[in-house]
C-alpha cells in the first residue's frame, strides 16, 4: 500500500503577506533562529535529564530505606509514573497548540507556560519528603515540560523546508545531549539535591528566553482553526497505521531505538556501583555523559546536514542503529571501566546520526499541516513509552533474570530489531 503524503500548498502566505502556518514551507531558516530554537530545546533537556540522571536517584536512595522498597524499584515506580504523565502530554499539548489562535503564535504561547511551569515543579520536587511526593513532583515537570517541547519540535515543520531539516535537526539534536551534560553537570556540581533542582529550573527558564523574545512565531487565523468537537479532538490521536504506513514504521523504529536507549541509560549510577564497584558513581555518570556527548556533538550535525545534500534518510538511520546495538552489546561483554567508556563514545556516534536523521525523517511523513503538533506528539509517544516500558523491563531482568549483562543484550537486540525495520518505510529514500 502506498503512503498518503501531506499535499504542499501553493500559497505560502496570506493576503497581507504574512506566511501561512498551514503551508509547506519554502523559505530557509538563518542560523539566529536555528540556534534560539536549539537553546530552548536543550534548556528543557537539562529540566529532564539532572533528575533522571542524578537527582531522582539519590532521592530514590535516601527515600527507599524503611519504604519496603529498593531503590531501583523505586526509581522505577517514579519514572514510570513520569513516563506515562509524558504519554498524554506531548499529543495533548501538541494538539491544543495546533489550534491555537493567539497573537504570539500557535507554539510561543505554549513555550513560555511550559518552561515555566516545568521550573516551578522542579523547585516543588526538590521539596519532596517521600516516594509519594517524589511521584507528583516528577509527574508534574514531565506534565509542563511536555507542554514546551511539544511546541518547539512542531516549530520545524512549521518554518524549515524539507531539504534544511537534516541539518535544523542536527542542532536541536546537539543542543538535546548539551542540554543532557548540562543537567547532569548541574546536579552533580550545585551542591546538593535541591540545589541541584533550583539550578536546573533557572535553566530551563533562561534558555527558552532568546527564542521567545527574538522571534515571532506563525499566526494561525480562527477561519482556519477546526470545529471543536470533543470526539473529533479524541479521534485525531489515532493514526492508522494501514493509511499511514510509513508513520507506523517510522514511529515503531523510533520506539524499539530509543527503548534500547533507556534500558542503558535508567541504572547507569547502579551500574558503576554495583557491577563496576566505581569509587565515586556519580562522578563516573557525569564522565560517561560527557564522553557520550562529545561523540555525539561530533556527528549529530553533520549527519543531517550530510542527509540534506544527498536527500536520503533511511542509511543513516538503518547503520545509526547498527551500530548502537553493537556498543550496547558491548557493555554486556565488556563490563570494566574502560569497557564503559568505549561503548558510550559508540553510542553517541550513532545516537548523533539518529537523532538528526531519524527527526528529519519523522517530519518528512507527517500526514496533514493543520495537525503538525498533534502528529509530533504521537511520534513523540515513541521517545516517551520507553520510559515506561524501560523500568517493567529492566527490573526483574536485573534482579531474577541475569543481572546487568542480560539487561544490555535484551537492549542490543531491540535495538537492532529497530535498525532492521527502517527498510519497511517506502515513502522516503
Amino acid at each position: 500500500m502506498t503512503n498518503t503524503r501531506p499535499s504542499d500548498s501553493s500559497d505560502t502566505s496570506d493576503t497581507s503577506g504574512i506566511p501561512n502556518p498551514l503551508a509547506e514551507p519554502v523559505e530557509r531558516v538563518g542560523r539566529g533562529w536555528t540556534a534560539s530554537l536549539s537553546l530552548a530545546n536543550g534548556a528543557i533537556w537539562v529540566g529532564w535529564y539532572g533528575p533522571l540522571q542524578i537527582l531522582l536517584a539519590s532521592q530514590a536512595k535516601d527515600f527507599a530505606p524503611g519504604s519496603g522498597m529498593s531503590k531501583e524499584t523505586m526509581l522505577a515506580w517514579v519514572t514510570g509514573a513520569g513516563a506515562l504523565v509524558s504519554l498524554v502530554a506531548n499529543p495533548l499539548f501538541g494538539a491544543l497548540s495546533d489550534r491555537t489562535t493567539a497573537r504570539r503564535g500557535r507554539r510561543t504561547p505554549w513555550i513560555v507556560a511550559g518552561a515555566a511551569g516545568g521550573a516551578l515543579s522542579l523547585l516543588l520536587l526538590a521539596g519532596a519528603g517521600g516516594v509519594w511526593t517524589m511521584a507528583a513532583g516528577w509527574c508534574l515537570v514531565q506534565l509542563t515540560l511536555n507542554a514546551a517541547f511539544a511546541a518547539v519540535t512542531a516549530a520545524v515543520p512549521d518554518r524549515v523546508p524539507r531539504l534544511q531539516r537534516g541539518s535544523v535537526g542536527g542542532w536541536l539534536g546537539a543542543a538535546q545531549i548539551l542540554g543532557v551534560v548540562a543537567g547532569t553537570g548541574l546536579a552533580t556540581v550545585a551542591g546538593g539535591v535541591g540545589a541541584g533542582y533550583a539550578a536546573c529550573a533557572v535553566f530551563t527558564v533562561v534558555g527558552v528566553l532568546p527564542y521567545v523574545i527574538r522571534y515571532e512565531d506563525l499566526r494561525l487565523s480562527p477561519e482556519d482553526r477546526p470545529a471543536w468537537s470533543w470526539r473529533g479532538f479524541l479521534a485525531g490521536f489515532w493514526l492508522s497505521p494501514r493509511r499511514y504506513p510509513d508513520l507506523g514504521w517510522a514511529w515503531l523504529t523510533r520506539l524499539l531505538i530509543n527503548l534500547s536507549n533507556a534500558l542503558v541509560l535508567l541504572y547507569l549510577l547502579y551500574y558503576l556501583r554495583d557491577r563496576l564497584h566505581y569509587d565515586d558513581p556519580d562522578e563516573g555518570v557525569l564522565i560517561l555523559t560527557a564522553v557520550n556527548g562529545l561523540t555525539l556533538l561530533a556527528t549529530v550535525v553533520v549527519g543531517g546536514v550530510w542527509s540534506d545534500r544527498l536527500g536520503r534518510r533511511k542509511p543513516f538511520v538503518i547503520w545509526s542503529g547498527v551500530l548502537m546495538a553493537v556498543a550496547t552489546a558491548a557493555l554486556a561483554g565488556w563490563q570494566t571501566w574502560p569497557g564503559a567508556i568505549v561503548a558510550a563514545a559508540v553510542l553517541g556516534v550513532g545516537f548523533g546520526v539518529f537523532t538528526s536523521v531519524d527527526f528529519a525523517l519523522m517530519t518528512d511523513v507527517l500526514p496533514k499541516a493543520l495537525d503538525r503538533g498533534k502528529d509530533l506528539g504521537v511520534i513523540n509517544v515513541a521517545n516517551a513509552l520507553p520510559q515506561v516500558a524501560a523500568p517493567a523491563l529492566a527490573a526483574p531482568i536485573v534482579t531474577y533474570l541475569g543481572g546487568y549483562r542480560m539487561l544490555y543484550l535484551v537492549a542490543a537486540v531491540i535495538g537492532l530489531a529497530g535498525a532492521v525495520l527502517v527498510g519497511r518505510i517506502r515513502g522516503v529514500e
